[in-house]
């Protein structure tokens, strides 16, 4: 049996999907626990898009959002770059970019 202090905790984040990113993922919410760390953005949206195929070549590509879609950071701040790291609990909301209005 292995002891709880052995055990590796993976960086886990939550998506919310609006828009055109929730009409093709399928989904509004979902967990995603990442194999890395520190965890990029990139890598989120590489894992998105293995997980939810149905968003690329749409909204992502090679890690990437595509033209016209967005990322934002705990409802705080919205990001394009591919490297900007993330914390263990973060949300990140993809979106399109004219969402709202």
């Amino acid at each position: 049996r292995r002891s709880a202090c052995w055990e590796i905790s993976l960086p886990t984040v939550q998506v919310e999907f609006y828009g055109i990113p929730r009409q093709r993922a399928g989904t509004a919410v979902c967990q995603v626990r990442l194999q890395v760390d520190p965890v990029r953005i990139g890598d989120l949206l590489r894992e998105l898009a293995e997980q939810h195929p149905q968003l690329t070549p749409e909204c992502i590509i090679d890690g990437r959002l595509q033209r016209g879609f967005v990322a934002n950071i705990n409802a705080e701040q919205f990001v394009a770059d591919a490297g900007r790291i993330l914390a263990d609990g973060d949300t990140v909301l993809l979106l399109s970019a004219d969402a709202g209005g």
